[in-house]
């Protein structure tokens, strides 16, 4: 059965919402401007929480897609870091820095919620959380806006800003496109290394923006918290999350490109594939691509880049061996296979143009 996404998903294509606006406290304070090349002064404490949230135009830089795993900028200059592994926030933590209120004195998550303690009914904004980046350097997070989603009240869309050190300045850390120029963010358990592998730490959580491919997984329907017909999608959504990246290796390299089609389906029957042809998706032209694992692919059949299946050998030596053609049913056949696990036990599998 089809979740409410619709009979198929497009795994680079960024997911187009309507962006909220979000205003916070006014301030006097004034941003900081310099002349190019010129250093700016450090602002003092009280300066830089009075500059947060005070609903800046939208960051209009265009990142490439379908790589992302946080969906954060991997960098706080001008020029873009090739290195899709970095980040300049991965994690969070619950303990704020700066409350909104001074009844606030930690957080909890229950779901995708983001609640006060002790008083739910406290509101998160203007709540300053340190964050860590890809480099385990502290990042300064405002929570700036707080709003439900209209299709389905589990989600909770946070707008942040970040405190870029070296500018000195506020910035929305989320990678921003043509549609989706004012990026927000989901809080979700757990955080995920370079790698892409995902743990649970304790007092710890990730803000994941709404371009990367841990937030677009959820809105497929595999949202890590919740259950399907009594199982638990913790290891379905960590699996989509390889997918969506085609990180084959389970390393952190993807292995896709910019809104690349791809149609999914899975084993507890969240999504289904697809059968009927539409404006996004022609089944009879779509071939199967792998199965996945919480870790990365358990077997292949091609590329999603059309690169030689060699290559993906190549980059994990030892992981994959050819052999002969594996039936997964459905017309899926994978022919190259993970050693020591079995193709057939795969959670999610995937097709492509």
């Amino acid at each position: 059965m089809k979740t409410v996404m619709g009979k198929s998903v497009l795994a680079g294509l960024c997911l187009v919402l309507a962006a909220p606006a979000f205003a916070g406290e006014p301030s006097a304070a004034t941003p900081r401007k310099s002349s190019p090349g010129q250093a700016v002064a450090p602002a003092t404490e009280a300066e830089r929480y009075a500059l947060r949230c005070q609903g800046r135009a939208p960051n209009r830089d265009v990142w490439p897609q379908g790589t992302m795993l946080w969906g954060t900028r991997r960098g706080w200059g001008d020029r873009q870091e090739p290195d899709e592994r970095r980040g300049v926030l991965v994690s969070v933590d619950l303990l704020p820095v700066k409350p909104a209120a001074s009844e606030v004195s930690s957080l909890k998550l229950e779901g995708g919620r983001l609640v006060a303690m002790p008083e739910a009914s406290r509101s998160l904004v203007g709540t300053v959380l340190r964050g860590t980046s890809s480099e385990g350097k502290p990042v300064e997070v405002a929570v700036c806006g707080a709003e439900s989603s209209p299709g389905d009240a589990e989600l909770v869309w946070y707008r942040l800003e970040a405190w870029n050190q070296r500018a000195q300045r506020w910035e929305n850390p989320c990678v921003a496109t043509n549609t989706v120029p004012d990026p927000r963010a989901l809080a979700v358990g757990g955080v995920w290394d370079a790698s892409g592998a995902h743990q649970a730490v304790e007092g710890k959580f990730t803000l994941a923006c709404e371009n990367g491919a841990i937030t677009k997984c959820i809105r497929w329907g595999y949202k890590p918290w919740a259950s399907h017909n009594g199982q638990s999608l913790a290891e379905l959504h960590q699996a989509c999350t390889r997918m969506a990246r085609a990180d084959y290796c389970g390393n952190g390299q993807s292995h896709t490109s910019q809104d690349t089609p791809i149609d999914m389906y899975d084993r507890l029957g969240v999504l289904a594939p697809t059968t009927q042809r539409s404006a996004a998706w022609d089944p009879e032209r779509a071939s199967f691509e792998a199965a996945w694992a919480a870790d990365g692919a358990t077997c292949l059949s091609r590329t999603r880049d059309r690169r030689a299946l060699e290559t993906v050998m190549q980059e994990c030596p030892g992981r994959f061996q050819k052999g002969p053609a594996v039936e997964l049913g459905d017309g899926d056949r994978c022919t190259v296979r993970r050693v020591g696990a079995s193709p057939g036990a795969a959670l999610l599998r995937n097709r492509v143009y």
